[in-house]
Parts: C-alpha cells; structure tokens; sequence
C-alpha cells in the first residue's frame, strides 16, 4: 500500500497530540494484588493532518496512535481515565461492553452531556469484570475518524501465555459525513470502486440476464454485502503488523476487537486451526475451526500456534473481499494464509431472489435459521470445506442460567430500505419511539427477526444477555448478536440496574439512522449529567432526523437540467429544472414535497409547485388526456403522489390548481455497465427523455440525452 511503510514518520511530525499515559503501579501493589488498586489513565484527544493514504485530511488520533493504545485494568481495580478534548469540537467515550454506573456509559445526551472543546471529563468506575473489550466515541460519526482503542480487564490470575490486543479498523480517506452523505443519496461511486455494480451487461455476459431481471421486478437493487469501500483495512494502525519475538512451538492469545465502522471480517490463520476461547469478554469451553466472521465492536479471544521457526499470517479479509490486513507471528520465512475468492455476486443475488417477497419483505425461515448456523449467503464464497465458527458452537464455562423472576417479552424486526439508507426496528427510528420501560427485577427476552438483505450486529450497552443457541444452562454470554438476514434470534437479560441503555445496530451508519431502542429502568434517581431532559431528548433524536442533500445538474450543449434533492428518513424536498440555452426551448421547474409512507417507502404522496414558460409557443399542445398542455406559461399547484414500481420504475399521478391531470413514468441510473447508467421518462403532456451518464469521478459524469422540448444535448454532469 503506497505510503504505509513512511506513516509512523509523517505521524510523529505532523500529529499534535500530547501523549501522556499514567497509571503507573506502586511496587506495594504489585506485591498484594487483592488490594483495591486505582488506576489512572489520560487521553489527550486533538486533531491531526493526516491519513493512512498519506493525503491530507482531518483525522483524529489518541494517546498519539491510530487507533488508540490498550487501556489495561485488573478486575477489582477502579478505573480514573481522564479525557482530555483538545478538538474544537464535542466529544465522548463509551466503553464497550462494560459493566458500570449509567451515566459514565458515554452516550451524548441519553447518560451524560458531550464533552465539550477544550475541557477535560472524568470517566470513573469500578472494573467487576474480566476479559476484551474496547472503547469509542459515541458522538456523530468520530468512530470512523480513529476514536478507539482496546480494554483489557485481567484475571486475579491471568492464564501464563503471551497475550497481544489485535484493534482490526477500516479506514476511508473521505470525511465520514461524506460516507454518510453518499449512502442516504444512493451514490452508487462505492459499488464501481468495489466493482460490484452488477450491470446488465456483466449479468448478460455471466449468464444472469433473468436473475438481474427478476431482482429489478422485485424492486432490489444491486446484490452487496457491505455498504462503504474503504481504501485500507489496518490491524493496530497498520496494514501488517509484526511481532517476530516468538518461537517455535509458542501458543499466543490474541484479544481481537473488531473496531471497524461498518466493516466485518474473516479470520484465518497459515499454520491451521484457531482455538476460540472467549467472545465479548466471556470465556467459552474452547472450540477449534478454520475461519471465523467478527463483526464490527464483537470481541474474540483466540489462540494461535506457531509451528515451527518462520513467520505465521493471521489474516483479516474484509467480507466483500476488497481488502486484507495481517498480523505476523514469528522470523524467519513467511508462511501466508490462503487468499479468499471473490464474490459470486450473481449467485448471491438468485439466492435473495427466491427468498424476497414482492411486498418487500424477506420469508422467514423459522428458527432453524439462527445463531448464524445457516448462513444463505454461503452460495457466494466460492472455497469450501473449512470449519466456520458460528452461535450454535459457543458453550459458555459456567451456567449462565438466569435468577428467578417475571419475563418480559419484546419482539423486534429489523427493517430498511437499502436505496434511501433508512434503517429501523420495527419500522420506527429511535426518535419516532417511545423508551422501552423496564423493571429492576425482571428478565427480559427479545425475540429478533431481520426482515431485511443487510447483517445487523445489535449490542446492549451495560448489560450481558444469553443467546439462546441450544446450549441450555450454558448459554453463551454476549453483549453484541450479529444478525443475518431472515433469521430470528432470542436473547435474554437480567434488569439489574437503572437509568437508560442503548440498544442498536453497531454498523455506524445504520445507528446514525436511527436502528435503535433506548431501554429505560423505572423509578430511577435523576441523572445529574443531565439537567435539562427536553434538550438532551432533542439533541438525542437530532441524528436520525438530519437531511442530507443530493443534486444532479447537466450542462449540455442545448441547456441544463438537474435535480436537488433534501431529504430525510421520511420527508424529502426535490425540484427539478430544465433550462434551455435557446429559448424556443424554454425553462420549467417542478417543485415538491413529500413524506414517505410504508416499511419499504415505496409510497410518497406530495405537493408543490410547477412553472413552465416558453415565450416562443404561440400554442400549446394538449396533453393524451386532451387537457391544455399549457406550456407557454404555467403557473400551478400541484398535488399528487409517487410509488415505485417493479423494475424500479417511479409512477407519479398528480393534479394541478388548473384542473389537469398528469401520469409520468421514471426511472434513473439503469445500471447498463460498471459505469454507464440509462435514464428514461415519459408523461402523459407528451414529454419524454432519454439519457446517458458515464461515471468519470464520485462527482463527474460525461452526459448525453434527448429531451421533447430541448432536443440533443452532450457535455458534463456533476453529481453531488
């Protein structure tokens, strides 16, 4: 990768970040280690010009690294971490999996308020708990940027084996509002990076023209298994990291967080079989397989074996197997890990073919699917016969088996829509939802059913829950489930504590878009984080209802047209406009707003305002209804409505204050390659358009078309 091997020097002369790591431990303590101990640790939080592709950019580091270094603890300490905000901007530290009073969790305006630019906050709490975790900003989108590092709460007595914290990370040299951007708009830049576009041609070329046709008539877009291309995956801030100080002979546990934003990734390693002995913290009777899958913020313990005197991979390959990033074991000769195949997307897609309803919903399959035991998408991984961890294999050490107490029951479905990027339980955000009480005392048990294409790793905050998987008294322990499609899940919790507690998808960009519940204790003391619980219920609720824009403008040898779009969950503003350079062509603009209506949001009814003027028609043409057309100057409200049809077709009927109706057909961005895309449109005023776009940039297309009004055109489009 270019400039990997010079990142630590450029970091040292351009990053800004003061380190200062405390929590030395006095020799007395060393020599009782049953004594309470406090320890202290400071994290200087600044910003820093510079990126993994060696381009300049705002990032951000702590403690000087990217990501940050491990915080280490023994259960029976009291943890004091001092963070200190040198940004101009807020920031805040949750800590991952972590028992610990409400409001130190550091969610921003549900446990405390953000920390503010230049002001230093004390997070303090007890360690009660042993095994990996790890820590991040839960404030907008830093996580992405680099905020987060490993936690490690040793055992009294801590196994006797070298053990190295593995931080597995994706990184993007695009601001992470603009990642957030381009998802909601449906900027589909990522998938010709990925080259997962799945065009008409390739499905022709590779025998899937029906396939393609049956997922547009199904109204799905393009087969993916992840949503963001990313320029480099890392593993402790590097694309490879070493550490040749082992032998042969030597067994090694790795404490691997999975610290990615929106990234999950396969594990494997070149000397044979790992052995899995803990996951989210909690020891598991050991299980020995081929590969794993770890999902962003999950956490796996495992042990290595290094054979022999060389250099062993363990490899991590994200799951759309556009990148890797490995960790070296041993000198001498280096041994590598088998290399994972590309994607048979085609296949994948016949697959979601079968199992997607016409209404949008996927065919559950019961509980026979869960625990990740039955994993549809294995039609698309093209090596075989390897062992593969999954739910139904954890066995946790001890019983598991809750206290005796009432059950409540909650049912959950996860919900989206992959084209406008919205992503619910149960069809709301978590700002369209009320808290979820709950009593101290009782057991709860959330039955989970994804009724969506995408994998949601959903994770408590505070809180432990068993997976029901089969394993009885001994159910695994965990605090984050990932999810695949169609399956159904059950989870259960003891209600043991007070306050508020997030539950959520942990990809990045699902959570920002409101995939989500909020948990909240009954009769709990007011939490002095918070004085003003209005405002904080606000500004909590502010993310999943952010708008985001999306514009589109040609300029062509006969004129321009364009689009802007603002829009968010459930409510979108657009105008389009024609504007010709002649004026025989004329200019007209077409304004609107809506709100989405349905699970799939395929309903939106509207109204608005349309103008059209040509000063050069001495007539208008009546439009198939045989109602006046009149384009020379119109001047009209409009109300009407959109739905999508299948193959994607948009239908719009509307009426406007002059009493004529309107039926048009529509439909962008046809995928015909991997960058060329077809428009087409047609209405009843006898109007129609065709047009093509040929991807150059995220941002730049060259364009052509032919419009009824304004004839041939040829030049640039910008797409924002």
């Amino acid at each position: 990768m270019k400039g990997m091997n010079s990142i630590n020097m450029m970091m040292k002369k351009l990053l800004v970040v003061c380190v200062l790591l405390m929590g030395a431990i006095a020799s007395a303590f060393a020599q009782e280690p049953a004594k309470a101990r406090t320890i202290r640790y400071d994290l200087y939080i600044a910003d820093t010009m510079v990126n993994y592709s060696g381009k300049m950019k705002m990032a951000m580091a702590i403690n000087g690294q990217i990501p940050g270094p491990a915080l280490t603890f023994t259960e029976g300490d009291t943890a004091e971490v001092y963070v200190h905000n040198k940004m101009d901007m807020e920031t805040s530290i949750h800590w991952h999996g972590v028992f610990l009073p409400n409001r130190m969790d550091g969610v921003p305006y549900l446990t405390q308020l953000p920390v503010k630019p230049h002001s230093t906050y004390l997070y303090k709490f007890p360690i009660v708990q042993n095994g990996t975790y790890w820590y991040h900003s839960h404030t907008m989108l830093q996580e992405q940027s680099g905020l987060y590092g490993a936690l490690i709460f040793n055992k009294q007595k801590e196994p006797l084996i070298p053990a190295i914290p593995v931080v597995l990370s994706d990184w993007t040299d695009l601001d992470p509002a603009e990642v957030d951007r381009s998802l909601h708009t449906a900027n589909d830049w990522f998938a010709i990076q990925k080259g997962t576009t799945q065009g008409y041609a390739e499905a022709i070329q590779k025998g899937h023209f029906k396939t393609k046709i049956t997922n547009e008539w199904k109204r799905m877009t393009a087969m993916d298994v992840s949503d963001v291309y990313y320029n480099s995956f890392l593993s402790n801030g590097k694309a490879a990291a070493a550490y040749p100080d082992f032998h042969a002979g030597d067994r090694v546990k790795l404490r691997i967080v999975n610290g990615g934003s929106s990234t999950y990734f396969w594990l494997s390693w070149s000397a044979g079989k790992i052995t899995v002995v803990a996951n989210d913290g909690n020891d598991v009777t050991p299980v020995e397989v081929d590969r794993l899958i770890i999902a962003p913020s999950e956490t796996y313990d495992v042990i290595v074996t290094i054979p022999d005197q060389k250099s062993y991979e363990f490899l991590s390959t994200s799951e759309d197997r556009t990148g890797t990033t490995s960790l070296w074991l041993g000198s001498g000769e280096k041994v590598p890990a088998v290399r994972l195949g590309k994607l048979n997307y085609f296949e994948g897609m016949e697959m979601m073919n079968g199992m997607m309803k016409m209404n949008g919903d996927m065919a559950p399959m019961g509980m026979k699917m869960s625990n990740q035991k039955m994993d549809m998408n294995d039609v698309m991984y093209p090596e075989a016969d390897r062992v593969t961890l999954n739910y139904g294999m954890l066995k946790s050490t001890e019983k598991t088996t809750l206290r005796t107490g009432p059950e409540r029951l909650l049912k959950f479905e996860l919900t989206g829509n992959m084209n406008r990027y919205v992503w619910t339980i149960n069809n709301k955000t978590v700002s369209e939802s009320d808290k979820i009480r709950i009593k101290k005392g009782e057991n709860v048990k959330i039955i989970i059913y994804n009724n969506s294409m995408m994998r949601h790793p959903m994770h408590l905050h505070g809180h432990d829950f068993r997976v029901l998987n089969g394993k009885g008294e001994y159910a695994p322990l965990k605090n984050v489930l990932d999810i695949l499609p169609m399956e159904t899940d059950t989870i259960e919790f003891a209600a043991t504590e007070s306050g508020d507690w997030f539950f959520h998808c942990h990809i990045l960009y699902h959570m920002m878009s409101g995939m989500g519940r909020i948990f909240s204790y009954d009769n709990s003391p007011p939490n002095p984080e918070l004085p003003d619980l209005a405002y904080a219920q606000r500004k909590l609720n502010s993310d999943d209802q952010k708008f985001r824009l999306k514009a589109a403008v040609g300029l062509e040898s006969n004129g321009s047209d364009g689009t802007a779009v603002l829009s968010n969950t459930r409510y979108q503003l657009s105008t389009d406009w024609r504007i010709g350079l002649k004026a025989k062509y004329g200019l007209e603009s077409e304004t609107y707003f809506g709100r989405y209506i349905g699970n799939m949001q395929w309903f939106l009814p509207f109204i608005g305002f349309d103008y059209h003027h040509n000063g050069v028609l001495n007539e208008s043409e009546d439009n198939l209804f045989g109602q006046s057309g009149n384009q020379k100057n119109r001047q009209a409200f409009v109300a009407g409505f959109q739905y999508t049809l299948p193959m994607l077709f948009v239908a719009e009927t509307r009426l406007d204050s002059k009493g004529k109706l309107r039926f048009q057909l529509k439909r962008d961005d046809i995928p015909v390659t991997a960058r060329l895309r077809l428009n087409l449109m047609a209405n009843t005023d006898r109007e129609y358009m065709a047009g093509l776009r040929y991807g150059l940039s995220r941002y730049f297309s060259l364009s052509a078309h032919y419009d009824s009004d304004m004839g041939y055109g040829a030049g640039i489009a910008v797409n924002y």
